[in-house]
């Protein structure tokens, strides 16, 4: 499938044809250049307005005594 690109402001846009297309409607892609290639993959929306409900399913006394911490190591160079 051939398609065309063209000037759109100060970026390079192509038309993608519906039937390869990779969303249904507006919204983030990632674009990544490889060579020669261009890939576009759909961005997942996740956001942290469900971090609440991740953070419900830690059972009730999860870290009620804290953290341990250790003392640090030299280390080798």
């Amino acid at each position: 499938m051939l398609s065309r690109a063209f000037k759109s402001g100060n970026s390079i846009a192509v038309r993608i044809p519906q039937e390869i297309g990779v969303v249904d409607a507006p919204g983030d892609v990632e674009i990544e250049r490889v060579g020669d290639s261009i890939l576009i993959r759909l961005v997942n929306g996740q956001s942290l307005a469900s971090v609440g409900v991740k953070f419900s399913a830690f059972p009730q006394g999860f870290m009620a005594d804290g953290r341990d911490f250790h003392d640090e190591q030299e280390r080798e160079t």
